[in-house]
């Protein structure tokens, strides 16, 4: 490929047999620095021709840092890919939870509340993944609205661990919230 025309620059979409979907992040002499979703940032030959390229962005002679950074936010943003950040309620902090079985014979188990906490927001952040995928999916209308409703139904189940959130814009909504 040495004609400019034919290769992709910074920030264009590709989805890859393997890998799924992802975005070019940069360019090598013979490869595409490319970050996908789920695998992180590979490196894939230029003449790699088993991939859907979903938006191709010409590519320049020369892109700056801040150029690629923009587009790959952009990206990620779109696809959800960036993990969200909530903060544990100032209460919770250096907290253990307990976990006790009503036999007094059996041991109970302990663990930190940041430890949980974080898990719950790792629930979180793969729902809206699961909830992104969904709606760019080939799915029929009434597919994507059934499965819909039961996001907004898990995200229900969730609120009882509204309690842990510091601040109230991080708490799961269910059915009837906005």
């Amino acid at each position: 490929m040495s004609n400019l025309d034919d290769i992709m620059g910074v920030g264009s979409r590709v989805k890859h047999p393997a890998y799924g979907e992802g975005v070019i992040i940069g360019l090598d002499i013979a490869a595409y620095n490319v970050c996908f979703m789920t695998y992180g940032i590979k490196l894939v030959g230029k003449e790699y021709d088993s991939w859907e390229i979903i938006e191709k962005i010409p590519a320049e002679q020369e892109i700056s840092f801040s150029e690629a950074e923009k587009s790959l936010i952009r990206i990620l943003k779109t696809y959800n890919g960036l993990e969200s950040k909530a903060d544990l309620g100032d209460r919770w902090e250096g907290g253990t939870l307990e976990l006790k079985p009503a036999d007094p014979s059996l041991k109970s188990k302990d663990m930190p509340i940041e430890t949980f906490f974080h898990k719950i927001i790792m629930v979180r952040d793969r729902i809206r993944v699961m909830e992104q995928r969904i709606n760019s999916s080939k799915l029929t209308e009434e597919e994507k609205i059934n499965l819909q409703q039961y996001i907004t139904r898990i995200y229900g189940s969730l609120t009882s661990f509204n309690i842990l959130f510091k601040y109230k814009e991080d708490h799961f909504k269910g059915e009837g919230r906005s």
